[in-house]
């Protein structure tokens, strides 16, 4: 079978139909907190993370078509990331073996060679491969998991990314990831913030839950030593993301003097390349990739492989919270856990706040988490995203 088309889309979805749901307690940790960040440094827009985020900067969805109809979806984020889709991939692929995904694969990251792959492009390059995998399970009439092998676990354990902790255990979840909110432009009165924050948050759990924390790329090599150290007596199972990607060197270096904590990282890598350096210089525990941006299930895939060769674990930046990272997550025997962030405000059940976008906490149609475990495998064909033909509309550029 063949491709026919591919197509950048949006999806539309109907409003949810049924009585109005439960009204917040107060607005969520994601509407005003201060959070750590790469941009930190610059004053002007140090307080929050909107003040310096990309403008127009929407989900974005590819539908790939095969000649007899059948059509399979992926997603992503970017106009930039739309335009390389419909500028340099779609004409390449269509009338190309729709199940010949690992080929496909490799075309678009040859394609994209002279523009380069890393950031734009691998965002692009996930969202067909989405599309690709969802359309061989439709075409099949399988999981993508089980064309993966089916699930290599019963459960799967997820865990609550945000600051309203006390919501988040409410929920039943036994396991949580804190955002950092201050960084080295904040000197010792940050690192003295910081320590409230986790301790806080310690105290709220109690001492038989599992406690992270999200740096956002916000450090340099002394700041992330010093505040590991300073939280060793919290019991952090993890800290994550405390360099900019780029530096493998200083991660390399927190690795050597950091010997006794875990570290996590990979959320804003691109590619299975990366991964791979940091893999032979032993510099995580945990890799982190995001199945929307370092190339989809396929790169996910080659990450997970070679993390299992090296003794090492695989999260998925947001796992746990949508189809594509659920599946992932079900089928690869070293990813144990999922990340199931929440930006909906307390007090609002998970599956009401799914609004069909990731930002609420979870998309549209993905299992929610009871007690911190989701119980059911996926059975429906491709990655069963729920929706429908008719809510399928042109990209609007």
């Amino acid at each position: 079978m063949k491709i026919r088309s591919v197509e950048v889309v949006s999806v539309e979805r109907p409003p949810r139909a049924g009585a109005p749901g439960r009204a917040s307690r107060r607005k969520s940790w994601s509407h005003d907190d201060e959070v750590a960040n790469p941009v930190s440094r610059f004053p002007r827009f140090k307080r929050h993370r909107s003040l310096y985020s990309a403008r127009r900067w929407p989900e974005f969805g590819v539908k790939v078509t095969a000649e007899d109809g059948t059509w399979g979806l992926g997603t992503s984020q970017g106009r930039p990331a739309a335009a390389v889709v419909e500028d340099a991939f779609a004409h390449v692929l269509e009338g190309e073996s729709c199940e010949a995904i690992g080929k496909l694969w490799d075309l678009m990251f040859r394609v994209s060679k002279p523009f380069g792959t890393q950031g734009i492009a691998s965002l692009a390059i996930s969202a067909v491969d989405l599309a690709l995998w969802d359309l061989a399970g439709k075409l099949q009439n399988r999981p993508v998991c089980d064309l993966l092998g089916g699930p290599a676990r019963d459960r799967i354990f997820c865990y609550a990314t945000g600051n309203d902790v006390d919501w988040y255990k409410e929920l039943g979840f036994r396991a949580f990831k804190l955002a950092c909110p201050h960084g080295p432009a904040d000197g010792l009165e940050g690192l003295q913030k910081n320590e409230a924050h986790v301790a806080k948050a310690r105290q709220i759990i109690g001492d038989d839950a599992e406690l992270m924390l999200d740096c956002y790329m916000a450090f340099d090599v002394e700041y992330t030593v010093q505040l590991a150290e300073r939280l060793r007596p919290y019991r952090l199972k993890w800290i994550e993301e405390y360099l900019i990607p780029e530096d493998e060197d200083g991660h390399a270096e927190v690795r050597r003097r950091l010997p006794w904590m875990t570290l996590a990282a990979g959320e804003h890598f691109y590619t299975p390349f990366p991964y791979q350096r940091m893999l032979e210089r032993g510099c995580l525990d945990i890799l982190q990739p995001d199945i929307h941006w370092v190339g989809g299930l396929t790169a996910c895939v080659k990450i997970a492989h070679m993390a299992e060769a090296a003794g090492k674990q695989v999260c998925l930046h947001g796992g746990g919270r949508d189809r594509y990272g659920q599946h992932f997550t079900w089928a690869m025997p070293n990813t144990p856990w999922g990340e199931f962030y929440i930006g909906s405000d307390p007090g609002v059940p998970l599956e009401e706040a799914a609004d069909g976008s990731t930002s609420s906490g979870r998309a549209a149609g993905a299992g929610v988490p009871v007690d911190s475990w989701l119980d059911v495998p996926p059975e429906g064909a491709g990655f069963d995203l729920g929706i429908e033909a008719d809510w399928i509309k042109p990209f609007v550029f």
